[in-house]
């Protein structure tokens, strides 16, 4: 063996093991190379032929056999014995590449829309011979080695090849399977070694270990009536309302499997169309909440394996409930087995300190103009949805990506090469992952959590705004703006609010502009900020009648809708991830019939009528859905307007956010409408409300108000909205 060889491949710097190891002809014959550390001998078995190769020293075996050149290699097996036993085993380096010339070029265009089938482990048959092929982008390494728990986490005895200039290594180990534990020894530019998990790992160990496994999927889905459907009707013309749940801290303890025989029932049972999963892939640091993401490609071990999981999907599925997913492109952290300078230069994260370095969180963000990360976060997108069956994505932190100076101080960020402060890699990044989950995956939806007044973010990637750019392509965005707006007007005192009263109606002033989703979020219960319920003035009792009004003027106004796990049934402490929702205040021995249990009662059946009332979700987009009654009854705390479904039938919501009944409170209506009928008020007894309600239908009067021919007369129950159809 040629003395560079030898060297590099005891240093782990060798970037094409297969040229030196294994079976070679010669003058003379076949030579056998093996590096086999610790071991005692090193025998060749051909058929009934035994020879037993020389010891080189430091793990090298070699030998000369006199077999014929004009020959094909024969097929081999390694008999090595150790001090304690005898290990007779396939040759990792008589085998071809196990990685194909398309999926290579593939990854080098960066446009390998299922990267992980490529990339990371895979168990499979190769060249006749079970084992798992590894393979990892690592292009600035000077080598490559697999170290498992099948080498006693040596990988000296198996550096992998590189493949051409597209930075893949790549190593096919016979007998290795499903459940092996491994990680890739990587020789960074300066001779230093550093052990990484694989960014394409599809299971790991459980927290804190941090070992990537083996894995193949065994999971048969029974959910295709679902997925045959859900591409009937857009997101944004269809009913959607969300129920947010940290899964963890949902029933805490509880598994995947567990899960899946709870959290469907209850959602169901709430009428929620849709539950969004706080971020499931794999996090080190269980108070991140998944937000610092270092295992893109591996649902959270804590709760399950990945078939687990995909258990609990087609189990919500099967029960009629979408599943939409926390996704988290924007940034990762520093953890030194990760992704952070992984092969010993910024990689995954831009190599200038301005642009990689996350001010608020101490993470790193992606360089989104780097072609081979653009296609890991792309198939990312597209691998949660075509192998989870996710029926969305809400991408997070959308602002902190558009933006070059997001959080940065001035002399801390570079302008684009136009001079602007947008960063138009992450733009057309966006751009594409829309595009390409559109195309590939029918259904399904993407939602934007984007805090600022950016331009055409629901608009399609191929229509240029007034600023030049295309849109984002997003099919929703939450409504960050009325979120906040309205949160404020209700934190005030009810005699306080009619100076406030603009809180409540600038909504609809952009309402239009995009596709939106009212959240009540995670973010808004957490950090001091008090549980959705203690935002309210006053007592108790008009707490929880602040809640419940509040409810139902979010459930009417127009977008779909979010709420935070515990907000359904107005737990009054923050939410904590160690603790999960208060569900002792639904026992009825705490006097929850009236107090929490009214207020679950109320959400679900805010989500029957809007389910069955078109009006509430049909053109939530189109500004023919929403006509002002009353929009500016400062003095009063009322609002009133109408939703109209595609025919132009009706819904009147009204909600009054004083203290006090306003009897005869005289409304302008359409006068085509015979009579209207109270189908939802938040004030009823059974909700814990004071049972001021309208039992009969109410009939229009000719008398003209609010600029409408006909009018009603109705009492307002105090700090409570009223729901009336065409009776």
């Amino acid at each position: 063996m040629d003395a560079g060889d030898r060297q590099r491949l005891l240093e782990g710097t060798h970037h094409d093991p297969h040229t030196v190891l294994g079976a070679h002809p010669v003058p003379g014959g076949v030579a056998f190379r093996v590096l086999r550390p610790y071991a005692r001998a090193v025998t060749v078995v051909l058929d009934e032929v035994r020879a037993e190769l020389h010891d080189d020293g430091d793990g090298f075996f070699s030998g000369l056999l006199p077999l014929s050149r004009e020959e094909p290699v024969p097929l081999y097996r390694l008999r090595v014995a150790y001090d304690d036993a005898v290990q007779e085993t396939e040759d990792p380096y008589r085998f071809l590449p196990a990685l194909g010339d398309f999926d290579l070029h593939l990854i080098g265009e960066g446009r390998h829309e299922q990267l992980w089938r490529a990339l990371g482990a895979h168990p499979m048959t190769h060249q006749g011979v079970s084992g798992t092929r590894f393979a990892v982008w690592a292009p600035n390494a000077r080598g490559v080695r697999v170290a498992g728990g099948f080498n006693f986490w040596d990988g000296t005895a198996f550096p992998m090849r590189s493949l051409g200039g597209t930075g893949v290594w790549e190593l096919f180990v016979p007998g290795v399977g499903e459940g092996e534990l491994y990680k890739f020894e990587i020789t960074r530019p300066d001779g230093s070694k550093t052990m990484r998990a694989d960014p394409l790992a599809r299971r790991t160990e459980v927290p804190p270990a941090t070992s990537s496994l083996v894995h193949a999927s065994h999971y048969e889905w029974g959910d295709d009536a679902w997925l045959a459907r859900r591409a009937e009707r857009p997101a944004h013309e269809a009913p959607l309302s969300v129920y947010e749940v940290h899964l963890p801290s949902w029933r805490p303890g509880l598994s995947y499997r567990q899960l899946a025989e709870e959290l469907p029932a209850y959602v169901k049972d709430l009428g929620f169309t849709h539950v969004e999963l706080m971020p499931v892939a794999e996090h080190p640091f269980g108070g991140s909440w998944g937000y610092q993401v270092t295992g893109f490609y591996a649902p959270t071990a804590r709760l399950g394996t990945p078939d687990d999981f995909k258990y609990l999907v087609d189990s919500l599925h099967r029960a009629g409930i979408g599943v939409l997913m926390d996704w988290v492109p924007a940034h990762f952290p520093r953890d030194d087995w990760a992704l952070a300078e992984f092969d010993g230069r910024p990689l995954y994260e831009h190599e200038d300190p301005l642009r990689s370095a996350h001010p608020d969180w101490g993470t790193l963000e992606f360089d989104y103009g780097r072609r081979e990360v653009r296609n890991f976060l792309v198939a990312n997108a597209v691998y949660w949805c075509e192998e989870f069956h996710i029926d969305g994505l809400r991408v997070d932190a959308v602002a902190s990506m558009l933006y070059l100076d997001y959080s940065r101080e001035p002399g801390r960020w570079r302008p684009n090469e136009h001079g602007g402060r947008e960063n138009l890699d992450a733009v057309a990044f966006l751009q594409e992952m829309n595009a390409t989950l559109y195309r590939r995956v029918p259904g399904v939806v993407t939602i934007a959590e984007e805090s600022t007044a950016w331009d055409g973010v629901t608009r399609a990637t191929h229509h240029k705004g007034p600023s030049g750019f295309g849109g984002l392509g997003f099919g929703l965005k939450w409504n960050m703006g009325w979120m906040h707006d309205s949160l404020q007007y209700m934190s005030h005192e009810p005699v306080h609010r009619k100076y406030h009263h603009h809180e409540m109606t600038f909504s609809m002033v952009y309402a239009y502009s995009e596709n939106y989703v009212l959240p009540i979020s995670h973010d808004e219960v957490v950090h001091g900020k008090g549980s959705l319920v203690s935002k309210m003035p006053g007592d108790w009792w008009q707490q929880r009648a602040n809640h419940r009004a509040y409810l139902g003027f979010m459930w009417a106004h127009p977008g779909k809708q979010l709420l935070f796990m515990g907000q359904e049934f107005a737990q009054g402490a923050e939410w904590s991830e160690a603790r999960g929702p208060d569900w002792w205040l639904l026992d009825p021995q705490y006097g929850a019939e009236a107090d929490h249990r009214g207020v679950r009662d109320l959400v679900r059946d805010l989500n029957a009528v809007y389910r069955d009332t078109p009006a509430l979700w049909q053109r939530d987009t189109h500004p023919s859905g929403f006509a002002w009654v009353v929009g500016d009854a400062a003095e009063d705390n009322v609002f009133a307007f109408l939703r109209f479904d595609a025919e132009g039938i009706p819904l009147l919501a009204v909600s009054n956010f004083s203290p006090v009944v306003r009897d005869d409170y005289r409304l302008g209506v359409p006068d085509d409408v015979p009579a209207w009928h109270e189908v939802l008020n938040t004030d009823a007894a059974r909700y814990g409300g004071s049972g001021v309600t309208q039992p009969h239908p109410v009939k229009p009067e000719p008398q003209g108000w609010h600029g409408r021919p006909a009018s009603i007369r109705l009492t307002l129950p105090p700090l409570s909205t009223l729901w009336l159809r065409p009776a």
